[in-house]
């Protein structure tokens, strides 16, 4: 059993490697239930922070008073075992936590904050405790103290890069989240084992042990056809009784595609958006979905406008993929994806189109910067003479403060603004180039459906806000939060939305 600095030195590796690899899959472990806004990041980082404080001050302290080589491989052997158990105890905690919150997202709030509290900080303090301990273990000369203090927190902090990286570039997107964590957890035993010998050895087997137990469904659901994490989301496909397939993802709070065997209708927020090219005047040539998802839009275009060239845009490929094995996204032979994020697609493409969709809005954030004046300006060069924009915003009933934010600032560079209230939850945001509807004759049965959306764009059109969103500062995670925690002290409730002409 040695105690020699070198082995010290690869046990604070390993603690900074798995501290950093237990945050990343922690992100992972709570998106399904609580999303992957920027405040679910906010309570991880917050908390992981608090926790690493709190193991440095009870680290050193402890080290004064007892400092023994196999305490230390015993606190690092706990934080090893923590991890191990934390994917198998963590799905009924975090049901539990969801299903006593709100259905609203302002649960994610509170719950996201105790779950990383619960799960995954005492882990985190333990292993906060290793550097301060080691250093202490390690110092045999005064004048020696600052250069091993210095090298022990560079070794922490270069086995965190890797703990950074190598779960969310290669082991997550291979092998999952729960064999992640039974991963990190194997490389934490190991490390103790630097200094307790056998018995920690032996706890590295039985957690390698661990990784051969296949992972169940994150958040069981009947008619699960298909569920994976990919390197941006957890995906779920859903078959409900009557053959209709959704794409959840995340939270579940919103579907982001439904698939019909017998029609590419919907009922839901797509069929609005199908209808927008009546507003153009004339048939759409080229159109670009940004946020194509699992391609339902795209698929009825192939039905409703099928002269349309469609550029499909979706910055996860698992989800194109999805698309086009559940959703029937290669019915419309004219769609051309790309597994891109919608701005830089944006920035690199030359042509130009007829319509621009941007519906990469998923819930309950917008992602700021597809919603700020230099974001409008790029969408506004990439139109056609006559080309329009529209958005898919979510909102809540008697509370349009996210609409009226995001439609301000998109007046503030087409010269005409329309919001169509399409949907209780959903408002489509519509920007004209040339400043003028013209009204085109639908197809038959969007008819009604087009008539609602005549009426809006008769309206007065939307004023420039004085204060838009620009890249510099948009408020969003401040509006929708409010949006979302009135919504839910109201009693309300995120019944599903249907259009008046739904099949």
């Amino acid at each position: 059993m040695s105690t020699s600095p070198r082995a010290l030195a690869a046990l604070v590796f390993g603690a900074g490697t798995g501290s950093l690899a237990t945050e990343i899959a922690a992100s992972r472990l709570l998106a399904p239930y609580f999303g992957s806004s920027t405040i679910v990041w906010a309570n991880l980082i917050g908390i992981v922070l608090g926790a690493l404080a709190l193991g440095y001050w009870l680290g050193g302290k402890l080290a004064d008073r007892r400092p023994e080589t196999r305490l230390l491989g015993l606190i690092v052997l706990a934080a090893a075992a923590w991890v191990a158990v934390t994917p198998f105890v963590a799905r009924p905690l975090l049901d539990a936590t969801v299903s006593s919150l709100d259905e609203a997202s302002a649960g994610a709030v509170v719950g996201s904050f105790f779950a990383v509290l619960l799960l995954f900080a005492p882990a985190v303090v333990l292993l906060g405790m290793v550097s301060p301990f080691a250093i202490r273990l390690a110092i045999s000369n005064v004048e020696t103290a600052g250069a091993v203090a210095g090298r022990f927190y560079a070794l922490s902090t270069a086995g965190s890069l890797l703990g950074a990286f190598l779960p969310a570039l290669l082991t997550i997107p291979l092998v999952g989240t729960q064999r992640t964590l039974l991963g990190t957890a194997c490389v934490l035993a190991a490390s103790a084992s630097l200094l307790l010998g056998r018995r920690a050895i032996v706890a590295t087997v039985a957690f390698a042990v661990l990784v051969a137990i296949p992972p169940g469904a994150v958040k069981a659901e009947d008619g699960l056809l298909h569920e994976e994490e990919s390197r941006y989301q957890f995906i779920q496909v859903l078959e409900r009784g009557d053959g209709k397939r959704l794409l959840s993802l995340n939270e579940g709070v919103a579907v982001h595609s439904v698939w019909r065997r017998d029609t590419v209708l919907t009922g839901g927020v797509w069929d609005a958006m199908l209808t927008v090219p009546v507003v153009r005047g004339a048939p759409p040539k080229r159109v670009a979905i940004l946020g194509n998802a699992g391609g339902t839009l795209a698929r009825a275009f192939g039905v409703f406008w099928p002269e349309a060239e469609i550029d499909g845009v979706e910055i996860d490929p698992s989800v194109t993929d999805v698309g086009y094995r559940y959703l029937g996204l290669g019915d419309n032979p004219r769609v051309t994806t790309y597994d891109e994020d919608a701005r830089p697609f944006l920035r690199r493409v030359d042509r130009r189109y007829d319509v621009i969709y941007v519906d990469a809005y998923h819930q309950p954030y917008v992602p700021f910067y597809l919603a700020t004046q230099e974001f409008f300006e790029l969408v506004r060069a990439r139109l056609a003479p006559g080309g329009i924009v529209a958005l898919n915003v979510a909102t809540v009933p008697d509370d349009d403060s996210l609409v009226r934010e995001v439609s301000g600032t998109l007046a503030t560079v087409f010269p005409r603004v329309a919001v169509w209230n399409a949907l209780r939850f959903n408002r489509i945001v519509i920007g004209f180039s040339d400043g003028a509807p013209r009204l085109g004759t639908p197809p038959a049965r969007l008819a009604s459906v087009a008539s609602l959306l005549a009426r809006d764009v008769r309206r007065p059109p939307v004023r420039p806000s004085a204060d838009p969103w620009t890249d510099d500062h948009a408020p969003v995670e401040w509006v929708t939060d409010k949006m979302i925690v009135n919504f839910a002290a109201s009693g309300g409730d995120l019944d599903e939305d249907f259009l008046p002409t739904a099949p």
